[in-house]
């Protein structure tokens, strides 16, 4: 479809509050994974029970997720802590995964690289919508950049 049609201008006129949703899910979801791990609850860590403390890695991932995941889901400090909750994701996957099998389908590291790619997203796209950082002021939006007349090489 060419750009300008109806469907692509309601799409780019909902982009916000996709994210927001989006970032929502995804939040909510990291946080659940914490609180599972930290408090045994939604079928606990593991199978069941709850990570020690302190227990390195697996106690600060839970509180990574858990704190991670509930800024994301509210919109508050959203890049920061999507920034690291991707990077706590692409760690677990290349220190706990990656050593079982070449595909994250055969060392069962999907969620671990989904939540990484997504956070990363996530990073770059804002909180969308909806956020609490835009009733603080946190997140602030940059100008746009000046088209560029065509033919006009770029400064990258």
């Amino acid at each position: 479809m060419p750009s300008g049609t109806p469907l692509t201008a309601r799409a780019d006129s909902a982009q916000p509050y996709a994210l927001a949703l989006f970032r929502g899910v995804v939040g909510l979801l990291f946080a659940c994974h914490g609180a599972a791990s930290l408090f045994g609850i939604l079928g606990g860590a593991m199978g069941g029970g709850t990570v020690p403390a302190g227990a390195w890695p697996g106690w600060y991932a839970a509180v990574i997720q858990l704190v991670g995941g509930a800024l994301v889901a509210l919109g508050l400090g959203t890049r920061i802590a999507a920034l690291i909750s991707s990077g706590s994701m692409a760690y677990a996957y290349f220190s706990v995964h990656q050593g079982e099998g070449l595909w994250p389908l055969q060392n069962g590291g999907e969620p671990s690289a989904m939540f990484c790619w997504a956070f990363l997203l996530i990073v770059f796209t804002g909180p969308g919508a909806w956020a609490l950082d835009r009733l603080v002021g946190a997140e602030r939006t940059l100008p746009a950049a000046a088209p560029q007349a065509q033919g006009e090489p770029s400064a990258a």
